[in-house]
């Protein structure tokens, strides 16, 4: 367990908890970790108060290697963190070809499901451990899967169950799905349909938003919002949570206190599963917290965690085995000794057969932590959190049969 809490420890502490041969006198060993990500335009955000992150992923990524560097520093390893990010649609074999060039084989990808199976599939990448801190779809997981790629990044399935036992848990099993028209959308929604059928609820209806968005800075654009929402949401069966399905941010924020039943709003915009969320303060997390809105001018979102995830899992490994061999590395993320301590209140482990991180959700309001799945009495043979998202024999993935 001491292990899994390095970051959260004293140094000296940390050093204790280190085996005997990692205490002797320190080898000297250069760590490079690549970060590729891709500048794909984004909305702004709906509201004038969210922050506009220029730098989410990588502030987390660049944070994570000061984290190796505490420890490294007495074990003689040095880590630095090379960043590539190319225009929407560059050349991203180019990006992966001049990574290889360095020898850099240890890399964090903040790329869309198609451009990270590209980069996993480049041949001087074959041998490298590519870290997933972006995509979250669902097929990664379950049949697009390669040997040399690992996700920090949850899955929708994860998130949609998630949400789902807390839902059970609540007894709130009528559900209405308002859904989007843009294939995450579409994505997130298929995801809630099947965690609707795995714990038990009903889908009383479904709704796709399908009016044209008027501009909310004018005069009459909350009142336009205001009708739309109302028309959206009125004529339902009885139900006991609004599911709103908008990944791509056009609606969903729009939703709460202005449908047509007093009822909840949950999914992607209201109650929202998610792998850190600023609110969380639980087992440590207020350490991360400020220390990265010390780092980055603001707070932590989640592709930022994922990053922070990657990189200190390379950190762990190497810590662990003396070397940053990415055949060690990849050998040592999905043994049984691996465990990483990341301010959720349990040690995070990769699944054997998808390379998924294991990982509590968080769910959140806005401004509060409100529950963190698995929930209680949710049971799984192997680990809870293994009911989130698509179990073993879910999968057509087997990337490392049980020994």
């Amino acid at each position: 367990m001491i292990r899994g809490l390095l970051p959260a420890l004293g140094l000296a502490a940390a050093l204790l908890a280190l085996p005997a041969a990692a205490q002797q006198a320190p080898a000297k060993l250069a760590v490079t970790i690549g970060y590729l990500g891709e500048a794909i335009p984004e909305p702004e955000p709906l509201s004038l108060v969210e922050p506009v992150a220029k730098d989410k992923g990588v502030a987390g990524a660049r944070l994570a290697i000061v984290d190796d560097q505490t420890t490294g520093r007495f074990l003689g390893h040095d880590y630095a963190l090379d960043e590539s990010v190319i225009p929407a649609g560059g050349d991203l074999a180019g990006a992966a070809s001049a990574m290889a060039g360095k020898g850099i084989r240890l890399i964090v990808a903040d790329l869309p499901a198609d451009r990270l199976l590209q980069l996993a599939d480049q041949p001087e990448l074959k041998d490298a451990v590519i870290f997933n801190a972006r995509a979250e779809d669902d097929r990664l997981r379950i049949a697009d899967c390669r040997t040399n790629l690992f996700h920090t990044m949850p899955s929708r399935a994860m998130k949609a169950d998630a949400l789902a036992q807390y839902l059970a848990f609540k007894r709130w099993t009528r559900w209405v799905l308002v859904s989007g028209t843009q294939d995450g959308d579409k994505a997130f929604a298929d995801a809630i349909r099947r965690s609707a059928k795995r714990y038990g609820a009903q889908i009383v209806e479904e709704r796709s938003y399908e009016f044209q968005a008027g501009s909310r800075r004018s005069d009459t654009g909350e009142q336009q919002v205001q009708r739309q929402m109302t028309q959206l949401t009125q004529r339902l069966p009885d139900y006991d949570v609004l599911v709103v399905a908008d990944e791509s941010e056009v609606f969903g924020e729009y939703l709460p206190y202005r449908t047509w039943d007093a009822r909840p709003v949950v999914g992607t915009q209201g109650l929202v599963p998610t792998a850190w969320h600023r609110s969380q303060e639980q087992w440590g997390g207020t350490q991360l917290q400020r220390r990265f809105q010390k780092a980055a001018g603001r707070w932590m979102l989640e592709r930022d965690y994922a990053a922070w995830v990657a990189v200190r899992a390379v950190g762990e490994a190497v810590t662990r085995t003396g070397t940053a061999d990415p055949a060690a590395i990849r050998a040592y993320l999905v043994s049984d000794d691996f465990q990483l301590g990341a301010f959720k209140g349990v040690p995070l482990t990769f699944r054997r057969w998808d390379q998924q991180l294991r990982q509590p959700i968080v769910l959140a309001s806005p401004l509060m932590l409100v529950s963190v799945s698995p929930q209680d009495g949710f049971l799984h043979q192997r680990t809870p959190l293994d009911t989130l998202g698509y179990d073993e024999p879910e999968s057509a993935c087997r990337l490392n049969p049980d020994p």
